[in-house]
């Protein structure tokens, strides 16, 4: 049986092969490829310490990736009148998700983020993520094609999950949907009287956080100061970076992954730095840029305001996430608990990872006009 397909093949699947991002495609599945190795050179450490079986967590790992495959190709296949509608309702379940958090949630180091239930533990704030974004990009054409108040909605909704994510707390996350926020604001025509105004209060609102949280003036002193705080962990990370050099020790063969209480996960890109060194984060840092790149260059010529919006939400996202990871382990800004998108250890993470990035291309299939048209 041939896994081709023909131009004439008009086939729901020959249809999305030929009209999705092949590139991005192979891009993403790369990502997940090179965190597969990770997670079974880095995580083996940790589950020891922890008193789990030598691979149980790339056994957890391994059980979430099929879901995580089959999530990005069926969101992939959706149109986006569907994207829309699914991420309407499902932002609505996150944020009831989110506010249970704060009642049932389990507290891990000082913040509650996790629901567990039937033995399992889901991050309701990687869901909302990315239907934070596509929701609010169809507030916001909507009010600019009917009579509808979208900038007020989105604000509305804005300050709703960032307050219930800032409420757990979460900084990082606060700071992604943020970043989602203005960015879709700006490109729905918004007088950049408001855009500055808005930024300034978001700013205002993070100066606030580090006055009134211990834990995020503690990482940004010991940012700004080295010897203000514990810089056990960015120090093990730059050290990591130092032993791997240009080609890396070896698969398996680094020591800081024994060191770094959250190697397979937060610090995972440091566990590249010395196990493959140099080239292969390079590869990693460019793998995550032309994706994002590539997105952007699939909505030059895009017509659709809702399209244009939510794709450039989910970008920001991605791209976000995965310069805060990394600024973080390089020590180029101050340390945030946060995944590196398909590498990093975490079931949640990756299948609304998955799920983002589905309908990513979704959203950026060729298609004729009328069914990318509508908000």
């Amino acid at each position: 049986m041939s896994l081709t397909f023909d131009r004439t093949d008009t086939s729901l699947l020959g249809r999305w092969w030929w009209t999705v991002d092949r590139w991005t495609l192979a891009a993403l599945l790369l990502l997940m490829g090179i965190g597969c190795v990770l997670i079974i050179t880095a995580s083996p450490s940790v589950a020891n310490r922890i008193g789990m079986e030598t691979f149980g967590l790339v056994k957890r790992q391994l059980v979430w990736l099929p879901l995580a495959l089959v999530v990005l190709f069926v969101a992939s296949l959706a149109t986006p009148r569907w994207v829309r509608r699914l991420s309407v309702v499902a932002l609505l379940g996150s944020i009831f998700l989110l506010a249970l958090t704060l009642v049932i949630g389990t507290e891990i180091k000082g913040a509650t983020r996790w629901i567990s239930f039937a033995g399992l533990s889901v991050q309701p704030a990687e869901f909302a993520k990315p239907f934070f974004a596509v929701t609010l990009a169809w507030v916001l054409a909507t009010g600019k094609q009917e009579d509808f108040p979208g900038i007020m909605v989105a604000s509305g909704l804005w300050l709703l999950v960032a307050s219930l994510l800032a409420l757990q707390p979460d900084v990082g996350q606060t700071a992604i949907i943020t970043g989602i926020f203005l960015v879709q604001l700006f490109l729905a025509g918004l007088p950049m009287f408001w855009v500055l105004g808005l930024g300034i209060m978001a700013i205002s609102a993070f100066m606030g956080a580090y006055f009134t949280m211990p834990h995020v003036t503690e990482r940004v002193n010991a940012f700004l100061n080295p010897e203000a705080g514990d810089r056990y962990q960015i120090g093990r990370s730059l050290e990591a970076f130092m032993n791997g050099g240009l080609w890396g020790r070896g698969p398996g063969e680094g020591t800081i992954k024994q060191y770094l209480p959250d190697a397979h996960a937060d610090f995972i890109f440091a566990v590249a730095g010395e196990e493959l060194g140099l080239i292969a984060c390079l590869i990693i840092v460019s793998l995550f840029a032309f994706i994002v790149l590539r997105g952007f260059a699939r909505l030059l010529h895009e017509e659709s305001l809702f399209v244009l919006l939510a794709a450039t939400g989910l970008l920001v996202q991605f791209g976000f996430q995965a310069l805060i990871n990394m600024g973080s382990t390089l020590h180029l800004m101050p340390t945030k608990g946060m995944t590196l998108p398909f590498i990093s250890y975490g079931g949640s993470s990756l299948v609304a990872l998955a799920l983002g990035m589905g309908m990513l291309l979704a959203l950026t299939r060729r298609r004729a006009g009328t069914e990318s048209e509508e908000p």
